[in-house]
């Protein structure tokens, strides 16, 4: 069963199951998750902080789940009640990495694989973030608002910089961290990155200098890009001390998740200019209230939680699902799968 939403529809996946696994494969059955792209957004970050069980499950899916031996969704939630749902279920396989809309433990406990896809957005929020640090430190938003409103603006608060002179810093160094430092490639800035669990000769293969704490990213860099994963371990781990180290000159940008960052001491170092500005595509509000006081701020680059939303995105997404359910049917696990030890696959 296929569940697909406004940001990739059920028949994405259709197409790439034909692909992996033939045209005879299956029964498919397909419904589509309710509700407008910003709704669905919107009802994803609500289980980001609360989990599966914050929001309603579509009387739809609950109807068509009952025979599903495989589950495979985007952004639709995935509580234990439809796990229950389903007596017959082996796998529920998620288009992309974040597994905040899966009840995970009660997955386990029901025998259930949980199987995300990796580095299917990776070259989009690359690009973003690439895009992201010229906007900001070019000051491109500002100057095409001011025309947009009817005037030129030509004074600004700060010279524009150029990433061909800089040191740009990465935290985090995953598929989005390797991609980016591919799309930066030929800009020709110094490319260094703080990741303990990537080692000093995989970074060099990318033309990356290994950082020895995430105290030096900041301290050295002129752009310091979060690409890390949300866990137990990272979460508002980029605290006050860290942006204190940044130079008075540098831009922070984070394409990842705000809640990797001390969000109230970045706006604090930001409004008294102790930074020159920052591009952020994560809030820990989404939509932003009318009266955030982040829309009031004249050095920060702000877009809509959209990194990864592009239409290669979405396709390469259905894909990789298509290949964990043909791995899954054809030898009866699925490597990936976060509780594969759980279930005795490995």
């Amino acid at each position: 069963m296929i569940v697909g939403d406004r940001f990739i529809p059920a028949e994405f996946y259709v197409d790439a199951l034909v692909e992996a696994c033939g045209s005879k494969f299956g029964p498919v059955h397909g419904v589509e998750w309710p509700g407008t792209k910003a709704e669905q957004h919107a009802e994803q970050q609500t289980m980001e902080w609360h989990g599966p069980e914050a929001v309603p499950v579509p009387d739809e899916m609950l109807e068509a789940v009952g025979e599903a031996e495989v589950l495979a969704v985007h952004f639709a939630p995935v509580p234990r009640t439809v796990l229950r749902a389903a007596p017959s279920l082996r796998a529920v396989c998620v288009a992309r990495t974040g597994l905040e809309n899966i009840d995970v433990a009660a997955a386990t406990a029901l025998g259930v694989a949980v199987v995300p896809v990796f580095g299917r957005n990776a070259t989009a929020v690359a690009e973003l973030a690439a895009g992201l640090m010229l906007t900001e430190a070019r000051d491109i938003a500002r100057t095409d608002a001011s025309v947009k409103a009817g005037g030129w603006r030509k004074t600004l608060s700060r010279p524009g910089r150029e990433i061909g002179d800089s040191t740009v810093g990465m935290v985090g160094f995953g598929h989005v961290g390797r991609a980016f430092a591919t799309v930066l490639r030929g800009f020709g800035a110094r490319l260094t990155a703080y990741d303990p669990y990537v080692s000093a000769d995989v970074m060099a293969e990318h033309s990356v200098v290994r950082a020895d704490s995430l105290d030096t990213v900041f301290q050295e860099s002129d752009f310091v890009q979060v690409f890390a994963r949300l866990t137990a371990e990272t979460e508002r781990f980029v605290r006050a001390p860290h942006l204190a180290l940044m130079k008075p000159t540098a831009y922070f940008v984070n394409t990842a998740r705000s809640r990797l960052v001390d969000t109230a001491a970045l706006y604090d170092a930001l409004a008294a200019h102790r930074i020159a500005g920052a591009a952020l595509d994560v809030h820990d509000q989404e939509p932003l209230p009318a009266g955030s006081p982040w829309r009031r701020l004249d050095n920060v680059t702000i877009t809509t939680h959209f990194a990864g939303d592009t239409t290669t995105t979405s396709v390469r997404s259905a894909g990789l699902v298509a290949e964990a359910i043909a791995e899954l049917s054809a030898t009866g696990r699925c490597a990936r799968a976060v509780n594969a030890r759980e279930l005795g696959w490995v």
